[in-house]
């Protein structure tokens, strides 16, 4: 992984849903590196989203990777099915496999796909000390997860350059959460290389101008 390179993944979440593959291609056309899915299920957060189905729809218009982020209890009962449907990346939460970590790096490694964790914002970078150099990326959210366009929390930043310093070099850490102009300068400051941002992009009415502003 260069980490010079900024991954730039816009989330569909802000998408228009009745129009989502001609929204995916318009970030696509516009320089996005990857496409961000996040996955709810009304019970981890308090909002229900996207599931295997839309994977599986968009796996088949996509040009780049699929960046699948499931904030949902129980991931390792799904892994399988996103795997098959398309993705190319899984995230899950910390806090939802508290008990079964590397279980879940194994299952998801099993089907050759990159591995990310993510935390909430209440949730101290610490725990994530053990797994660091089993898996491909760290989501550092910098809003609480469950809906789009939150307020960034510039307190959760400052996890960034901790988990930075403790990784390998090859780690990828995401920032989810928030994210436009003005922040990104803030995450990629501190040593993120990769960028989600929903309400940014796609409320924009230029969307390559959104996207180019975050790198």
């Amino acid at each position: 992984m260069n980490n010079d390179k900024i991954i730039i993944s816009p989330s569909i979440l802000s998408a228009d849903f009745t129009e989502l593959g001609r929204d995916v291609k318009a970030v696509e056309n516009a320089g996005a590196d990857w496409i961000h899915v996040d996955v709810m299920d009304g019970h981890f957060v308090p909002n229900i989203s996207i599931g295997v189905p839309v994977v599986k729809s968009l796996k088949k218009t996509a040009k780049v990777p699929l960046d699948v982020h499931l904030m949902i209890e129980n991931p390792e009962k799904y892994i399988g099915a996103f795997a098959k449907a398309g993705a190319d990346i899984i995230t899950f939460h910390y806090e939802a496999a508290k008990d079964n970590i590397n279980g879940i790096i194994d299952l998801i490694r099993s089907f050759n796909l990159k591995v990310g964790i993510s935390i909430k914002p209440k949730t101290n970078q610490d725990v994530l000390i053990p797994y660091l150099s089993k898996i491909d990326m760290v989501l550092v959210m910098t809003v609480e997860p469950g809906f789009g366009g939150q307020e960034f929390m510039g307190y959760c930043a400052q996890k960034i350059p901790y988990i930075r310093a403790k990784a390998p070099e090859s780690l990828i850490v995401q920032v989810d959460g928030g994210i436009n102009d003005k922040t990104a300068k803030i995450c990629k400051g501190l040593g993120a290389n990769s960028l989600v941002a929903g309400s940014y992009i796609y409320g924009s009415d230029d969307i390559k101008s959104a996207i180019d502003s975050l790198r």
